[in-house]
């Protein structure tokens, strides 16, 4: 691999992956470190240069009916449709309709604590993540918003079936990505330093979210009872290595997991060059949690007073006690005593419904049924579905 942009300034250092991990993985890091998202990108200069009254029209019809849609597309976006709609050869029938149920053993509530608490706060962790946000004036606006419609992307990608071309979970996916590539190209716009911090949302910072929404995420929710089998946990992860394709993750950063052991490999490179929490990091962690802290009001009749402090202890068990700190995140111990006799009671549950086959998977299809009829019609467009035609407001 030719590696030719320079090492940004304030992401660790070459050396130091260098000693950790050997030279191809120091090679990788620079690599990703320095890029983005070339084809999606491509897509977007391309859009500037076409005009976006003439440009949205043609994306928004290629991601939904397919590059054949278009008589006669722009090179770039012809490009990256030839990409995503050309599935890597792990892909088949059985990873699309069969791999993410075990994901839906578990009940939405706890997606919510697990999306919200556990990924969220760690994607928030990465001080460049954050830089960017602050840089296009996003950092603590609409983070209930940014809660919600990340909730909605995740059930939609999930669903099986939905990642098959012109489905709600492939075009909500590819929504996602070039709503990265718009904000790549705005927050450069606005200052932000890439020399220092490598490229707005770059590979590295792309390839950790994924992790944020396996690992973290599968680990937190196996924290509070909800376990996964091994064989589970290998498709699970063999499935979020097409979402990694759609989403332009590259395949050298995800492909090949099956299971924690290997992600954690991964990860630890990858946080290796991420960087130490910053203030924002802290903002950001604060104004998710204040976000979910509401929804469990409102939706589940948490008292308000107790809210909060719950979140700060699930949110303290699964991040551990040095990063909640760094994130000011608070003690909560009699909301953490209270945690364990209820994961206990998760636990006996989920283990009376797994020993008989029928239960199980009466319970997988009826929260599959419930979540399809949830996200069937959404009221308005979403801050992704914007994003992805260039409207950032």
């Amino acid at each position: 691999m030719t590696v030719t942009a320079a090492w940004p300034t304030g992401r660790s250092s070459r050396s130091a992956v260098l000693a950790q991990f050997g030279e191809t993985r120091a090679d990788l890091m620079q690599w990703a470190l320095t890029t983005g998202d070339p084809l999606a990108d491509a897509v977007v200069d391309e859009m500037h240069e076409l005009g976006m009254s003439t440009a949205r029209p043609l994306l928004v019809r290629g991601i939904r009916d397919g590059l054949d849609a278009l008589d006669d597309p722009p090179p770039a976006l012809a490009a990256l449709l030839r990409q995503t709609e050309t599935p890597p050869a792990y892909v088949d029938d059985e990873l699309l309709d069969d791999l993410p149920l075990p994901w839906f053993s578990s009940p939405t509530p706890v997606h919510i604590l697990s999306l919200s608490a556990g990924a969220l706060v760690r994607v928030y962790e990465s001080p460049s993540i954050a830089k960017v946000l602050s840089t296009t004036g996003r950092l603590v606006d609409r983070a209930d918003k940014r809660l919600t419609e990340t909730g909605t992307w995740l059930t939609q990608a999930m669903l099986p079936g939905n990642l098959r071309r012109g489905r709600p979970g492939y075009v909500a996916t590819l929504d996602v990505r070039m709503l990265h590539a718009h904000m790549r190209r705005l927050a450069l716009d606005r200052g932000y330093d890439s020399t220092a911090d490598g490229v707005p949302i770059n590979q590295v910072d792309l390839g950790r979210t994924w992790m944020d929404f396996t690992l973290t995420s599968f680990v937190a929710e196996e924290q509070f009872g909800f376990d996964l089998t091994g064989r589970e946990l290998a498709g699970l992860y063999r499935y979020w290595w097409y979402v990694g394709h759609l989403l332009g993750i590259d395949a050298r950063l995800v492909e090949g997991i099956t299971g924690h052991d290997a992600a954690r490999r991964i990860d630890d490179v990858l946080q290796t060059v991420t960087g130490p929490v910053s203030d924002d990091s802290a903002l950001l962690a604060a104004a998710t949690l204040d976000s979910i802290s509401v929804l469990l009001r409102d939706l589940f009749g948490v008292p308000p007073r107790l809210s909060r402090p719950a979140l700060d202890a699930i949110t303290r068990r699964i991040h551990g006690p040095g990063m909640s700190q760094d994130l000011r995140i608070r003690p909560a111990p009699v909301a953490d005593a209270l945690l364990t006799p209820a994961v206990t009671g998760f636990r006996q549950a989920r283990a009376w419904r797994r020993r008989s086959p029928g239960r199980w998977r009466s319970a997988i299809d009826s929260t599959v049924a419930a979540e399809r009829e949830r996200t069937t019609a959404p009221a308005a467009p979403t801050a992704y579905q914007r994003g992805a035609t260039g409207s950032t407001d």
